[in-house]
C-alpha cells in the first residue's frame, strides 16, 4: 500500500462520517484505525490532528452474513483511498464518535470498542508478556467475567464495514473474527498507555516502557508463565466460613474463621467446585475441569496471592484448599484486600446469614424539645417574619444501622470496643469492619444554619469533612417546608386566587406561578420567575404585588428594576391591570421617594439604582423585583453589589435566561434572591460547576452532581416552557430555518486575509493578549460575513447616493432582500436583529435607497422614542423594523411580526430566543417564521454547530459562551476559522 504525505487536518464531524476499521500489528500498539468511504470517494480534506497518512485499502464486503466469517459468494473486494492513524491519535476521536449521531455505525462501533478499552486500562487491568515477534507487549487483562460478557456482545454487534480488511492470504477470502479483533484492539490500546519518559525512567529501561519496540526474546519463558497465570482455564473465587457460632456474649472468642478456595470454569463460570474437589478429582463437579485444572489453579492462586499474601502458604499445600483466618486477614477482607483481590479477577464470597453492611446517614432538622423551637424569631431581608430563621442552628446528627437494624451510639462504642469483626448484635451476628466501625463512631453531630440544613434536606445528601457525600432525612418542620417547596406548581398549598384589584384573568399556569411566588416570599426564601418570554411574567408579578397588600405582614411599596427599554412598559402594564396602583418612576431628573404608599409601583433602571442606592435602601420596600435580572449575573459588578444593598421583605428576579454563560450567573441570580441558599461562590464552584463544565462533563460524575445542583435550585426557581403542555395552547406554530449563504468573491478574499493575519497575530502569544487577539479575530470574521462594508468601517450611504454601493456585495444582504420582497409583498411584517449597531446602520441606509420603509432600535435611542417606535410598528405604519439584539432583545411586545430575521449569530442561543420571544409570545396570532443567516463554510457554520451543543447543556444546567473559544488551541482556531468550500 503506497503512502503519502501527512495530510492537513479536518473536522471531525466529516471524518465521522466515514466508516472505520481497525488494522492489527506486531507489536499492538503500532496498530492502526483507517478512516474509508464505502462508495469508494476520497476521504474529505483535514481529518485530525496528529499524525495521519492516505493509503490505498483493499476492503472486502460481503453482501449477506456469514455465520463462520467467511465472506458469502456475493463478495466485492475493491481498493479504496483511506486515512489512516496510529492508534494513539485516533483513540480520543473514536470516544467522541461513540454515540452514533452522525457518526458511520463502524466509526461509531470502535469508539465503543474504544470506551470499553479505556475501561479496563483504568481498572488497572494490565499484563507484560511478549509478541509472536517477541517484542515487549502490553494486553488488556485479566478481564473479568463482565469485562468478557461485554467484549462478546460489541463484538456480536461489529457491523460488516468495522472489519472489511481480508484475512492476508485467504482463500476465499476470509473476513477477521469480531471477537479476535475487538480484543486486538483492546491490547493495541493497552500497549501504548504505559509508554511515557517517566515510565522509562521508573523502570529503569526502555523494555515495556518505551515506544520503540524492544526484541526481548530471552523473556519468552517469563512471558509464558505470565500468559500462563492469567489465561488459565480456571479461576477462583474465596468463600468465607465461620466456625463457632452459638448465642452468646456481644463478642464470639469461640468462633473461627477460614477462606475456603472455590474454582470456577473461565467459559462457564456456573462450572464450580472447591479446590479440594479439583485435587481428589472423584466427584462430578471436580472432574469437570480437565486434566490441566490444578496446574491452572495454582498459577492462578500464585496471581492471587501477589495480591493478598496472606494466600501464599496455599502454594505450598499439597492441596490448596483452605486457609485459616485471623481476625485482622477477617478485616482485611472486608476493606482493601477484597478490592486487590477483585483487580486480581479473584472474588470474595461471605455467608449470606451475617449481616455486614454498616451505613452511616445524617438526620437534619429541629433539636428536640416542642416543635415551636423551629420557629424562632428570625427576620430576613430587612425585617419580615420567616419560616427559616437566619439566626438559628438546626441540629445535624448521624444515625447507624446494620443491615436493617439501627443502632445507637452505645451500640456503635460496644462494637468499636469488640475489636473483632464478627460481634453478636439484637439476636444476631454481625460482621462488619472494625475500621469502618471507629471511623463511624468519630463522626461527630453539628449544627446547620437553616439554609445549609434547607439545602441538605432538598438534595437528600451533604458533604461531610472527607468530601464525600452521605445521605440525608430531614426531620419535623424542616421535613414539611422541603416537601412545600419541592411542589412548585403548589397542588400541596391551597389555591392563591386572583387578588380583585386585577383587571385581567390570569391563565391556569399564571395562577400557579403567583401561588409559588406567594409561597417563597411569604417564607422569606425569595424566587426566581424564569418562565419563557412572552408569558405574562410582568402580570404576575403585578398580582402577586396586589395580593400582598390583603396582609399587614408584607404590605408595602414594590420597587422594580429593569432596563431602561422596558420602564415604559411596566407603567402600561401597571396601569391597564392595576388601575388606581400608584406607580412613578425614579429616573432621570424625577429621583424622589417622598410620600412614597404602601402600595406603589416604583420603577427604576439598573444604572439609577447603582448610582442612588443609599436612597434607595433607606426606602423600606415591601419587594424589590429585578426584570431581565442576568443583568446582574455578574456578582462581581457594581450593579450587582448596589442591588444587594437594597433591602426588602422579598426579593424575586424575572428573566428569561436565568443561565446565559456558566453557572455561575444561575448563584449570583439565587444568592440575592436567597443569600447564602448556595453557600459562598468559590463553594460553589468547586461542589457544583467544576463538577458539570470542567473536563469531568458528561461523565457520572458530572451527571450526579447536575442533579444535585437541580434538586437544590429547582424549588427556587420556576420555568415553563411556551411548549410545554397546557401552557399556551393558542399559541401558533413556530418555525426556525437556517438560511445558509455563499460568501461573494470580495468577502471570500477578505476572510481568507483576516484568517491570516489573525493566525498570524495570535502565534506565540498567550494569557490575557491571545484572548483578545482571538476575539477580535472572530470578530472580524463575522462582521466580513455580514458585508465588507461592516468590515471596512465603511459609512452608510446618502439616501440619494442609491442601492449600488452596497448592494451585491454580500450573499446576506442579497437574501435579505429577497424575503424583505415577499414579506412586503404579502403585506406582512418583519423584525431584523443584529448585534451589531454600525451593521443596522447600513441596513437602515440601504433599505431607504431601496424604498423599504423601516426604523431602527438601538442602545442609543432614547426611551420616549422607543416607546413611539413600538407604537407605530405595531399600528403597522413600519413594516420592517431594524433592532440592536441587545438593547431590544429584551422586553418589548412586537406580535405584529410573523417574521424573525438573525442577520448575525450571537454566542448564545438564549439570548437569540429572547430576541425572538419579541414576536412569539402571548397574543400572537400569525404562525412566526425564524430565519437565522449563516455564511457556508465559515466560523459562522461552526458556531451554528457549538449552539446548537449549547443548547442541550443549556437544558440541562446550561453552558459557556464566547470565552470558550478564546481557550482553542491555535490548530484548533485554525480548524475553527478555516474557509471551506467553493464561494462565488
Amino acid at each position: 500500500m503506497a503512502s503519502h504525505p501527512p495530510v492537513t487536518p479536518v473536522p471531525l464531524t466529516e471524518l465521522s462520517r466515514c466508516a472505520a476499521l481497525f488494522l492489527p500489528s506486531d507489536p499492538p500498539r503500532h496498530g492502526r484505525i483507517a478512516f474509508w468511504r464505502p462508495d469508494g470517494d476520497p476521504v474529505p480534506e483535514a481529518a485530525v490532528h496528529g499524525p495521519a497518512v492516505w493509503e490505498q485499502l483493499s476492503v472486502a464486503l460481503p453482501t449477506g452474513p456469514a455465520d463462520d466469517g467467511r465472506a458469502d459468494d456475493g463478495i466485492v473486494v475493491r481498493t479504496v483511498p483511506a486515512l489512516v492513524l496510529p492508534v494513539a491519535a485516533a483513540l480520543p476521536l473514536l470516544t467522541r464518535m461513540r454515540d452514533g449521531r452522525p457518526a458511520h455505525p463502524a466509526a461509531a462501533f470502535w469508539g465503543a470498542a474504544a470506551l470499553l478499552a479505556l475501561h479496563v486500562a483504568a481498572r488497572g487491568r494490565l499484563l507484560p508478556g511478549l509478541s509472536p515477534t517477541d517484542h515487549d507487549a502490553w494486553r488488556a487483562g485479566p478481564l473479568d467475567p463482565d469485562d468478557v460478557a461485554r467484549l462478546r456482545g460489541l463484538a456480536a454487534a461489529m457491523p460488516p464495514h468495522a472489519h472489511a480488511a481480508p484475512v492476508p492470504g485467504t482463500d476465499p477470502v476470509r473476513l477477521p473474527s469480531p471477537e479476535h479483533l475487538v480484543r486486538a484492539f483492546l491490547d493495541a490500546v493497552a500497549d501504548g498507555l504505559p509508554r511515557t519518559p517517566a515510565a522509562e525512567l521508573a523502570a529503569g529501561g526502555p523494555a515495556f516502557a518505551a515506544a520503540a519496540p524492544q526484541h526481548v526474546p530471552e523473556q519468552r519463558a517469563w512471558a509464558a508463565e505470565i500468559a500462563a497465570g492469567h489465561d488459565a482455564g480456571v479461576r477462583i473465587s474465596l468463600r468465607v466460613e465461620v466456625q463457632g457460632l452459638a448465642p452468646g456474649p456481644a463478642a464470639a472468642p469461640g468462633a473461627t474463621f477460614s477462606a475456603v478456595v472455590q474454582v470456577h470454569g473461565a467459559a462457564d463460570p456456573t462450572v464450580v467446585a472447591d479446590a479440594a474437589e479439583v485435587w481428589a478429582g472423584t466427584a462430578p463437579a471436580g472432574q469437570a475441569f480437565g486434566p490441566r485444572a490444578r496446574t491452572e489453579t495454582l498459577l492462578t492462586l500464585r496471581r492471587a496471592a501477589a495480591a493478598w499474601a496472606p494466600l501464599t502458604p496455599l502454594l505450598s499445600a499439597a492441596v490448596p484448599d483452605a486457609l485459616e483466618l485471623a481476625d485482622e486477614e477477617v478485616a482485611e477482607l472486608l476493606g482493601p484486600a477484597a478490592a486487590a483481590l477483585a483487580a486480581a479477577g479473584v472474588r470474595v464470597h461471605w455467608p449470606q446469614e451475617l449481616t455486614r453492611t454498616l451505613t452511616t446517614r445524617a438526620v437534619v432538622g429541629p433539636p428536640d424539645g416542642p416543635e415551636a423551637a423551629g420557629h424562632a424569631a428570625g427576620r430576613a431581608f430587612g425585617g419580615a417574619p420567616s419560616l427559616v430563621s437566619a439566626d438559628a442552628l438546626l441540629a445535624f446528627s448521624w444515625r447507624f444501622a446494620i443491615g436493617d437494624q439501627e443502632i445507637d451510639r452505645a451500640e456503635l462504642d460496644r462494637l468499636a470496643e469488640a475489636r473483632r469483626p464478627l460481634v453478636r448484635l439484637h439476636g444476631r451476628w454481625v460482621l462488619v469492619d472494625p475500621q469502618a466501625v471507629r471511623a463511624a463512631r468519630d463522626r461527630k453531630d453539628r449544627a446547620l444554619t437553616p439554609l445549609d440544613a434547607l439545602g441538605a434536606a432538598l438534595t437528600g445528601s451533604t458533604e461531610d469533612e472527607d468530601g464525600s457525600y452521605v445521605a440525608v432525612q430531614a426531620s419535623g418542620w424542616l421535613a414539611r417546608l422541603r416537601d412545600r417547596l419541592a411542589d412548585p406548581e403548589g397542588t400541596v398549598d391551597p389555591v392563591v386566587e386572583q387578588p380583585p384589584g386585577l383587571t385581567a384573568t390570569l391563565r391556569d399556569y399564571q395562577v400557579r406561578g403567583l401561588g409559588w411566588l406567594h409561597r417563597m416570599t411569604s417564607l422569606g426564601l425569595g424566587g426566581c420567575l424564569a418562565d419563557d418570554m412572552g408569558l405574562g411574567k410582568t402580570l404576575t408579578l403585578i398580582a402577586l404585588h396586589l395580593h400582598r397588600q390583603a396582609t399587614g405582614e408584607s404590605a408595602g411599596p414594590t420597587l422594580v428594576v429593569c432596563p431602561t427599554s422596558l420602564m415604559g412598559n411596566w407603567q402600561r402594564e401597571i396601569e391597564k391591570f392595576a388601575p388606581g396602583t400608584p406607580v412613578r418612576r425614579f429616573h432621570a431628573g424625577r429621583r424622589s421617594l417622598a410620600d412614597l404608599a404602601d402600595g406603589e409601583f416604583v420603577l427604576t433602571t439598573y444604572g439609577t439604582m447603582r448610582l442612588d442606592a443609599a436612597t434607595l435602601a433607606g426606602a423600606g420596600w415591601g419587594l424589590v423585583v429585578a426584570d431581565e435580572a442576568q443583568h446582574v449575573k455578574n456578582p462581581f459588578s457594581a450593579t450587582a453589589r448596589a442591588l444587594r444593598t437594597v433591602p426588602a421583605k422579598a426579593r424575586v428576579a424575572l428573566t428569561g435566561t436565568p443561565v446565559e454563560n456558566d453557572l455561575s450567573e444561575l448563584w449570583a441570580i439565587l444568592d440575592w434572591t436567597t443569600p447564602g441558599l448556595l453557600g459562598s461562590l468559590g463553594r460553589f464552584r468547586q461542589r457544583h460547576a467544576r463538577a458539570i463544565e470542567g473536563d469531568a462533563a458528561g461523565t457520572p460524575e458530572a451527571a450526579a452532581a447536575a442533579e444535585r445542583l437541580a434538586r437544590l435550585v429547582r424549588p427556587f426557581l420556576l420555568r415553563r416552557h411556551k411548549s410545554d403542555p397546557g401552557i399556551a395552547p393558542e399559541l401558533p406554530p413556530k418555525t426556525e430555518t437556517d438560511r445558509a449563504v455563499a460568501l461573494t468573491a470580495e468577502q471570500a478574499a477578505l476572510y481568507e486575509a483576516v484568517v491570516r493575519e489573525g493566525l498570524g497575530e495570535i502565534a506565540g502569544t498567550d494569557g490575557l493578549a491571545r484572548r483578545g487577539l482571538v476575539v477580535k479575530l472572530l470578530t472580524a470574521l463575522k462582521q466580513v460575513c455580514n458585508h465588507p462594508a461592516h468590515y471596512l468601517k465603511e459609512p452608510p450611504a446618502a439616501p440619494d447616493a442609491g442601492a449600488a454601493r452596497f448592494a451585491g456585495r454580500s450573499g446576506k444582504t442579497e437574501l435579505l432582500d429577497e424575503l424583505l420582497d415577499t414579506i412586503l409583498a404579502e403585506g406582512g411584517s418583519v423584525l431584523v436583529f443584529t448585534q451589531y449597531v454600525a451593521m443596522a446602520r447600513l441596513l437602515a441606509a440601504h433599505l431607504a435607497a431601496r424604498g423599504v420603509s423601516a426604523q431602527l432600535l438601538h442602545g442609543g435611542t432614547p426611551v420616549t422614542q422607543r416607546e413611539e417606535m413600538v407604537r407605530r410598528f405595531q399600528d403597522g405604519a413600519v413594516p420592517v423594523f431594524l433592532l440592536s439584539l441587545k438593547a431590544a432583545g429584551t422586553g418589548l411586545n412586537l406580535t405584529r411580526a410573523a417574521h424573525v430575521v438573525h442577520f448575525d449569530r450571537w454566542w448564545n442561543p438564549a439570548v437569540e430566543a429572547q430576541a425572538t420571544d419579541r414576536a412569539y409570545r402571548i397574543g400572537q396570532t400569525q404562525p412566526v417564521q425564524v430565519h437565522r443567516m449563516v455564511t457556508e463554510g465559515t466560523v459562522e457554520d461552526r458556531i451554528a454547530a457549538l449552539l446548537a451543543r449549547k443548547q442541550r447543556l443549556a437544558d440541562a444546567v446550561l453552558g459557556s459562551g464566547e470565552a470558550a473559544l478564546t481557550e482553542l488551541t491555535d490548530a484548533e482556531l485554525a480548524d475553527l476559522v478555516a474557509l471551506r468550500g467553493n464561494q462565488r
